[in-house]
Protein backbone atom coordinates (compact mmCIF):
# COMPACT_ATOMS: atom_id res chain seq x y z
CA UNK A 1 0.00 0.00 0.00
CA UNK A 2 2.99 2.36 0.70
CA UNK A 3 3.72 1.57 -2.87
CA UNK A 4 0.74 2.80 -4.00
CA UNK A 5 0.92 5.95 -1.71
CA UNK A 6 4.36 6.98 -3.32
CA UNK A 7 3.60 6.22 -6.81
CA UNK A 8 0.15 8.17 -6.44
CA UNK A 9 1.54 11.24 -4.59
CA UNK A 10 4.00 12.71 -7.73
CA UNK A 11 0.56 12.22 -9.93
CA UNK A 12 -1.29 14.60 -7.60
CA UNK A 13 1.69 16.56 -7.06
CA UNK A 14 2.25 17.12 -11.00
CA UNK A 15 -1.86 17.50 -11.27
CA UNK A 16 -1.74 20.03 -8.88
CA UNK A 17 1.41 22.14 -10.67
CA UNK A 18 -0.88 21.93 -13.87
CA UNK A 19 -3.96 23.60 -12.08
CA UNK A 20 -1.84 26.45 -10.33
CA UNK A 21 -0.03 26.95 -13.54
CA UNK A 22 -3.48 27.56 -15.69
CA UNK A 23 -4.82 29.70 -12.55
CA UNK A 24 -1.75 31.94 -12.53
CA UNK A 25 -2.16 32.39 -16.53
CA UNK A 26 1.13 31.20 -16.55
CA UNK A 27 0.15 30.02 -20.01
CA UNK A 28 -2.34 31.43 -22.22
CA UNK A 29 -5.86 28.98 -23.12
CA UNK A 30 -4.91 28.59 -26.35
CA UNK A 31 -1.39 27.54 -25.10
CA UNK A 32 -2.79 24.94 -22.90
CA UNK A 33 -4.89 23.79 -26.00
CA UNK A 34 -2.07 23.05 -27.95
CA UNK A 35 0.20 21.11 -24.75
CA UNK A 36 -2.66 18.96 -25.35
CA UNK A 37 -3.26 18.45 -29.05
CA UNK A 38 0.69 17.47 -28.99
CA UNK A 39 0.01 15.25 -26.38
CA UNK A 40 -3.06 14.08 -27.85
CA UNK A 41 -1.94 13.43 -31.44
CA UNK A 42 2.11 13.23 -31.03
CA UNK A 43 3.45 12.34 -27.80
CA UNK A 44 0.80 9.37 -26.69
CA UNK A 45 0.75 7.54 -29.71
CA UNK A 46 4.48 7.21 -29.38
CA UNK A 47 4.55 5.86 -26.13
CA UNK A 48 1.58 3.68 -26.79
CA UNK A 49 2.92 2.01 -30.26
CA UNK A 50 6.78 2.02 -28.66
CA UNK A 51 5.40 0.29 -25.41
CA UNK A 52 3.26 -2.32 -27.65
CA UNK A 53 5.37 -3.01 -29.93
CA UNK A 54 8.56 -4.04 -27.71
CA UNK A 55 5.67 -5.55 -24.61
CA UNK A 56 6.36 -9.30 -24.06
CA UNK A 57 2.88 -10.93 -23.72
CA UNK A 58 3.06 -14.99 -23.77
CA UNK A 59 -0.56 -14.99 -24.18
CA UNK A 60 -2.52 -11.86 -25.01
CA UNK A 61 -4.66 -10.77 -21.60
CA UNK A 62 -7.84 -11.38 -23.19
CA UNK A 63 -9.58 -12.09 -19.95
CA UNK A 64 -8.62 -8.49 -18.66
CA UNK A 65 -9.79 -7.02 -21.98
CA UNK A 66 -13.15 -8.56 -21.69
CA UNK A 67 -13.57 -7.49 -17.57
CA UNK A 68 -12.46 -3.97 -18.68
CA UNK A 69 -15.12 -3.51 -21.75
CA UNK A 70 -17.72 -5.65 -19.46
CA UNK A 71 -17.64 -3.22 -16.64
CA UNK A 72 -17.16 -0.21 -18.80
CA UNK A 73 -21.19 -1.32 -20.45
CA UNK A 74 -22.25 -1.74 -16.98
CA UNK A 75 -21.11 1.18 -15.52
CA UNK A 76 -22.77 2.51 -19.27
CA UNK A 77 -26.11 0.84 -18.35
CA UNK A 78 -26.28 2.28 -14.74
CA UNK A 79 -26.23 5.78 -16.81
CA UNK A 80 -29.40 5.07 -18.22
CA UNK A 81 -31.40 4.59 -14.44
CA UNK A 82 -30.80 8.30 -13.66
CA UNK A 83 -34.17 9.46 -13.00
CA UNK A 84 -36.17 10.91 -15.38
CA UNK A 85 -35.27 14.32 -14.26
CA UNK A 86 -31.82 13.24 -15.17
CA UNK A 87 -33.20 12.79 -19.02
CA UNK A 88 -31.85 14.62 -22.08
CA UNK A 89 -28.46 16.14 -22.27
CA UNK A 90 -27.96 15.42 -18.67
CA UNK A 91 -28.41 11.73 -18.87
CA UNK A 92 -25.64 11.71 -22.06
CA UNK A 93 -23.61 13.94 -19.61
CA UNK A 94 -23.28 10.92 -16.65
CA UNK A 95 -23.01 7.88 -19.30
CA UNK A 96 -20.17 9.55 -20.67
CA UNK A 97 -18.87 10.47 -16.95
CA UNK A 98 -19.72 6.45 -16.04
CA UNK A 99 -17.67 5.02 -19.04
CA UNK A 100 -14.63 7.20 -19.80
CA UNK A 101 -11.06 7.15 -17.33
CA UNK A 102 -8.20 9.31 -16.85
CA UNK A 103 -5.13 7.50 -19.23
CA UNK A 104 -2.50 9.56 -17.99
CA UNK A 105 -3.24 9.22 -14.26
CA UNK A 106 -3.71 5.59 -14.99
CA UNK A 107 -0.43 5.39 -17.04
CA UNK A 108 1.53 7.17 -14.19
CA UNK A 109 0.62 4.93 -11.62
CA UNK A 110 1.08 1.76 -13.47
CA UNK A 111 4.88 2.83 -14.71
CA UNK A 112 5.76 3.88 -10.89
CA UNK A 113 4.31 0.67 -9.95
CA UNK A 114 5.09 -1.97 -11.66
CA UNK A 115 7.62 -0.66 -14.38
CA UNK A 116 7.60 -1.42 -18.28
CA UNK A 117 5.18 -4.64 -17.61
CA UNK A 118 2.78 -2.51 -15.91
CA UNK A 119 3.09 0.28 -18.03
CA UNK A 120 2.32 -2.38 -21.18
CA UNK A 121 -0.66 -3.88 -19.48
CA UNK A 122 -1.81 -0.28 -18.98
CA UNK A 123 -1.39 0.29 -22.99
CA UNK A 124 -3.52 -2.87 -23.71
CA UNK A 125 -5.92 -1.38 -21.19
CA UNK A 126 -6.13 1.89 -23.70
CA UNK A 127 -6.58 -0.18 -26.42
CA UNK A 128 -9.94 -2.02 -24.64
CA UNK A 129 -11.27 1.12 -23.06
CA UNK A 130 -10.51 3.78 -25.23
CA UNK A 131 -13.37 2.74 -28.74
CA UNK A 132 -15.72 1.45 -26.06
CA UNK A 133 -16.06 4.71 -24.36
CA UNK A 134 -15.69 6.54 -27.50
CA UNK A 135 -18.85 5.22 -28.95
CA UNK A 136 -20.61 4.70 -25.98
CA UNK A 137 -20.11 9.00 -24.89
CA UNK A 138 -20.72 9.45 -28.99
CA UNK A 139 -23.85 7.28 -28.73
CA UNK A 140 -24.86 8.67 -25.11
CA UNK A 141 -24.67 12.36 -26.35
CA UNK A 142 -25.96 13.00 -29.28
CA UNK A 143 -28.78 10.09 -28.36
CA UNK A 144 -29.91 12.70 -25.47
CA UNK A 145 -29.26 16.06 -27.03
CA UNK A 146 -31.61 18.46 -27.21
CA UNK A 147 -31.88 18.70 -31.35
CA UNK A 148 -30.32 21.30 -32.83
CA UNK A 149 -30.58 20.67 -36.45
CA UNK A 150 -26.80 20.26 -37.00
CA UNK A 151 -25.02 16.97 -38.56
CA UNK A 152 -24.74 14.15 -35.91
CA UNK A 153 -21.05 12.94 -35.97
CA UNK A 154 -20.09 9.58 -37.16
CA UNK A 155 -18.89 7.24 -35.05
CA UNK A 156 -16.63 4.61 -36.66
CA UNK A 157 -14.66 7.79 -38.42
CA UNK A 158 -14.26 9.31 -35.24
CA UNK A 159 -12.50 6.02 -34.17
CA UNK A 160 -10.69 5.41 -37.12
CA UNK A 161 -9.21 8.86 -36.75
CA UNK A 162 -8.42 8.16 -33.58
CA UNK A 163 -4.67 8.33 -32.50
CA UNK A 164 -4.38 6.45 -29.68
CA UNK A 165 -6.45 4.02 -31.33
CA UNK A 166 -4.06 4.06 -34.56
CA UNK A 167 -1.30 3.99 -31.85
CA UNK A 168 -2.16 1.16 -30.15
CA UNK A 169 -3.16 -1.04 -33.49
CA UNK A 170 -0.02 0.06 -35.07
CA UNK A 171 1.84 -1.06 -31.56
CA UNK A 172 -0.15 -4.36 -31.77
CA UNK A 173 0.96 -4.82 -34.77
CA UNK A 174 4.49 -4.66 -34.97
CA UNK A 175 4.26 -6.91 -31.82
CA UNK A 176 2.51 -9.71 -33.98
CA UNK A 177 4.95 -9.11 -36.38
CA UNK A 178 7.97 -9.23 -34.93
CA UNK A 179 9.12 -5.78 -35.72
CA UNK A 180 9.53 -3.77 -32.72
CA UNK A 181 11.13 -0.74 -33.66
CA UNK A 182 15.01 -0.87 -32.92
CA UNK A 183 18.01 1.74 -33.41
CA UNK A 184 17.03 5.47 -34.11
CA UNK A 185 13.19 5.06 -34.84
CA UNK A 186 12.93 2.98 -30.96
CA UNK A 187 14.87 6.33 -29.47
CA UNK A 188 12.64 8.71 -30.87
CA UNK A 189 9.67 6.90 -30.15
CA UNK A 190 11.29 6.60 -26.65
CA UNK A 191 12.16 10.64 -26.45
CA UNK A 192 8.56 11.42 -27.46
CA UNK A 193 6.85 9.26 -25.10
CA UNK A 194 9.00 10.35 -22.62
CA UNK A 195 7.24 13.58 -22.90
CA UNK A 196 3.95 11.77 -22.30
CA UNK A 197 3.16 11.58 -18.38
CA UNK A 198 4.53 14.86 -17.32
CA UNK A 199 3.16 16.85 -19.95
CA UNK A 200 -0.48 14.54 -19.57
CA UNK A 201 -0.83 15.44 -15.92
CA UNK A 202 -0.17 18.90 -16.55
CA UNK A 203 -2.92 19.29 -18.99
CA UNK A 204 -5.52 17.52 -16.56
CA UNK A 205 -4.56 19.78 -13.99
CA UNK A 206 -4.87 22.90 -16.01
CA UNK A 207 -8.54 21.55 -16.99
CA UNK A 208 -9.65 21.28 -13.48
CA UNK A 209 -12.08 24.12 -12.67
CA UNK A 210 -12.65 24.33 -9.26
CA UNK A 211 -15.38 26.56 -9.52
CA UNK A 212 -17.06 23.49 -10.83
CA UNK A 213 -16.60 22.16 -7.78
CA UNK A 214 -17.95 24.34 -5.71
CA UNK A 215 -21.38 23.97 -7.60
CA UNK A 216 -21.51 20.67 -7.21
CA UNK A 217 -24.64 19.62 -6.49
CA UNK A 218 -26.76 16.20 -5.69
CA UNK A 219 -26.57 14.93 -8.70
CA UNK A 220 -22.87 15.60 -9.68
CA UNK A 221 -21.64 14.03 -6.32
CA UNK A 222 -24.19 10.99 -6.42
CA UNK A 223 -22.54 9.92 -9.73
CA UNK A 224 -19.18 11.03 -9.06
CA UNK A 225 -19.65 8.34 -6.01
CA UNK A 226 -20.77 5.64 -8.53
CA UNK A 227 -18.10 6.25 -11.13
CA UNK A 228 -15.13 6.33 -8.65
CA UNK A 229 -16.55 3.34 -6.87
CA UNK A 230 -18.91 1.93 -9.07
CA UNK A 231 -16.54 0.96 -11.67
CA UNK A 232 -13.68 -0.79 -9.87
CA UNK A 233 -16.35 -2.79 -7.62
CA UNK A 234 -17.75 -3.73 -11.17
CA UNK A 235 -14.09 -4.68 -12.13
CA UNK A 236 -12.95 -6.16 -9.20
CA UNK A 237 -16.07 -9.05 -8.91
CA UNK A 238 -15.68 -9.46 -13.03
CA UNK A 239 -12.04 -9.93 -12.60
CA UNK A 240 -12.57 -12.36 -9.64
CA UNK A 241 -14.95 -14.51 -11.37
CA UNK A 242 -12.60 -14.71 -14.46
CA UNK A 243 -9.54 -15.46 -12.12
CA UNK A 244 -7.57 -12.70 -13.62
CA UNK A 245 -4.05 -13.20 -12.42
CA UNK A 246 -2.96 -10.89 -9.65
CA UNK A 247 -1.40 -8.17 -12.07
CA UNK A 248 -3.48 -7.80 -14.85
CA UNK A 249 -6.35 -7.46 -11.90
CA UNK A 250 -4.31 -4.85 -9.85
CA UNK A 251 -3.76 -2.53 -13.71
CA UNK A 252 -7.37 -3.25 -14.07
CA UNK A 253 -8.54 -1.85 -10.56
CA UNK A 254 -6.21 1.15 -11.56
CA UNK A 255 -7.44 2.02 -14.51
CA UNK A 256 -10.82 1.70 -13.78
CA UNK A 257 -10.63 3.89 -10.17
CA UNK A 258 -9.17 6.59 -12.53
CA UNK A 259 -11.73 9.75 -12.36
CA UNK A 260 -13.36 10.31 -15.60
CA UNK A 261 -11.54 12.23 -18.84
CA UNK A 262 -11.02 16.18 -18.70
CA UNK A 263 -11.67 15.80 -22.27
CA UNK A 264 -15.86 14.68 -21.52
CA UNK A 265 -16.36 18.37 -20.74
CA UNK A 266 -15.02 19.52 -24.36
CA UNK A 267 -17.14 16.20 -26.31
CA UNK A 268 -20.30 17.13 -24.02
CA UNK A 269 -20.43 21.12 -24.98
CA UNK A 270 -20.09 20.17 -28.48
CA UNK A 271 -22.52 16.95 -29.27
CA UNK A 272 -24.94 18.60 -27.12
CA UNK A 273 -25.03 17.33 -23.45
CA UNK A 274 -25.04 18.85 -20.01
CA UNK A 275 -21.56 20.42 -20.39
CA UNK A 276 -21.97 22.19 -16.84
CA UNK A 277 -22.79 19.08 -15.64
CA UNK A 278 -20.01 17.19 -17.46
CA UNK A 279 -17.36 20.01 -16.04
CA UNK A 280 -18.81 19.37 -12.25
CA UNK A 281 -18.08 15.50 -12.69
CA UNK A 282 -14.44 16.15 -13.78
CA UNK A 283 -14.02 18.34 -10.98
CA UNK A 284 -15.48 16.48 -8.19
CA UNK A 285 -14.20 13.16 -9.25
CA UNK A 286 -10.73 14.59 -9.81
CA UNK A 287 -10.11 15.87 -6.42
CA UNK A 288 -11.90 12.92 -4.98
CA UNK A 289 -9.86 10.29 -6.44
CA UNK A 290 -7.21 11.27 -4.70
CA UNK A 291 -9.49 9.46 -1.65
CA UNK A 292 -10.92 7.10 -3.64
CA UNK A 293 -7.98 5.61 -5.82
CA UNK A 294 -6.05 4.53 -2.01
CA UNK A 295 -9.02 3.12 -1.20
CA UNK A 296 -9.88 0.92 -4.09
CA UNK A 297 -6.44 -0.33 -4.19
CA UNK A 298 -6.23 -1.16 -0.30
CA UNK A 299 -9.09 -3.82 -1.10
CA UNK A 300 -7.20 -4.92 -4.10
CA UNK A 301 -5.07 -5.64 -1.84
CA UNK A 302 -7.20 -7.07 0.83
CA UNK A 303 -8.91 -9.20 -2.09
CA UNK A 304 -5.94 -10.92 -3.62
CA UNK A 305 -3.95 -11.60 0.07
Amino acid sequence: MINFIYALIPVVLITALGWLLAHRNFLPADGWRAIERLVYFIFFPALIINVLASASFEIVPWAMVLVLIGSQVALAAMGLLAKRADDGPRKGSIIQSNVRWNTFVGLSIASALFGEPGLALMAIAVAALTPTANVISVLALTHFARDSGEQKPHVVMDMVRNPLIIGCVIGIALNLLGMAPTGIAEKVLDILGQATLALGLLVVGAAVDLEAFKRAGHTTLTWSAVRLLGFPLVALAAGLMLGLPADSLAIVMIAAATPTASSGYILARQLGGDATLSANLVAVQTVFSVLSMPAIYALYLLTVG
